[in-house]
């Protein structure tokens, strides 16, 4: 209820995000079929298609990739980057081409999302650790998620169709001390304004568990609002908000870290934690936008925190 014509751009936001949904495919690569029943769930809440393939599709779009076009790719990766720490020239190359390779199975498949069994069924399976190229993915306002997490993969639709933006896939660490927890994962989008924004700066890195594969360590905007999502079966979002403080730059968890105050009490933020640990992270306080997609959507919204 406003004379703000500019509101009418903020009112179509949970319609696009409903649009894209609907209108989405996402790729699962792994060697096991995930739940018929969440997938039908899935399907009749939102209306998108989730489709497995297997190793042999994405070997063979690898394989298809031009020598010259990962060569470029791969001096492009170096060249933004402000080191290269630990991981040789052909472990970023083959993750470069296996990006590539990503893209061209979203573009024959019409897709707009891939997510790879990288810790399960796909582990070592593959040319290169899938890393590299999902952060690609999202920095085109594509989809790259990790491990094969669908919930995830839903999730990043939704706020890419509300914010315009990605979403950092993340695992918790809480500090009460601050009233904070750090958010952290080998992999963040160095474009977490959308396609268009600034680049973060960002160095290339082993996985920091295993000590292989290659990955962006991306330094985040530290005095950024973020909100952090968790789709709960197909019927309920969990999230907080928050500000970033810090970018911890430590060897001690994941590569890419960012600390957030949280707005309410971390004790029972870290109480009320549940379904798994990934949250998914977005610059701005959505939380608007994410009350009305949720009230046309018949979704319960809970506030963690």
């Amino acid at each position: 209820m406003s004379s703000d014509f500019d509101q009418l751009a903020v009112a179509v936001r949970p319609f696009r995000a409903i649009h894209h949904l609907r209108e989405a495919k996402i790729m699962n690569v792994a060697a096991r079929e995930p739940s018929p029943e969440y997938l039908k769930s899935l399907s009749q809440r939102f209306g998108m298609e989730i489709k497995t393939i297997d190793q042999k599709q994405v070997l063979d779009a690898f394989n298809s990739i031009d020598q010259k076009a990962a060569e470029a790719e791969t001096e492009r990766w170096i060249r933004q980057a402000e080191k290269v720490v630990e991981p040789p020239r052909d472990e970023i190359f083959r993750s470069c081409r296996l990006a590539l390779a990503f893209e061209k199975i979203l573009a024959q498949e019409q897709a707009t999302v891939i997510t790879v069994d990288c810790y399960g069924s796909m582990y070592r399976q593959l040319p290169a650790f899938p890393c590299v190229g999902f952060v690609r993915l999202n920095n085109l306002g594509l989809g790259g998620v990790c491990e094969s997490d669908l919930s995830s993969a839903v999730g990043h639709v939704l706020l890419q169709g509300l914010s315009g933006k990605p979403a950092f896939i993340s695992d918790p660490t809480m500090d009460e001390s601050v009233k904070g927890i750090i958010l952290a994962h080998c992999l963040g989008p160095m474009k977490m304004d959308g396609p268009d924004g600034e680049a973060a700066p960002y160095k290339l890195r082993t996985i920091m568990e295993r000590q292989e594969g290659c990955v962006p360590q991306v330094r985040m905007r530290v005095g950024q609002k973020v909100t952090q999502i968790r789709l709960v079966g197909a019927d309920t979002i969990t999230y907080f908000t928050g500000d970033i403080t810090g970018v911890p730059d430590t060897d001690r968890g994941c590569r890419t870290k960012i600390l957030v105050k949280i707005d309410g009490d971390p004790a029972k933020l870290w109480q009320n934690w549940s379904n798994g640990l990934h949250r998914q992270t977005v610059y701005g306080d959505i939380t608007q936008d994410l009350a009305r997609f949720c009230r046309f959507k018949a979704i319960k919204l809970l506030n963690e925190a």
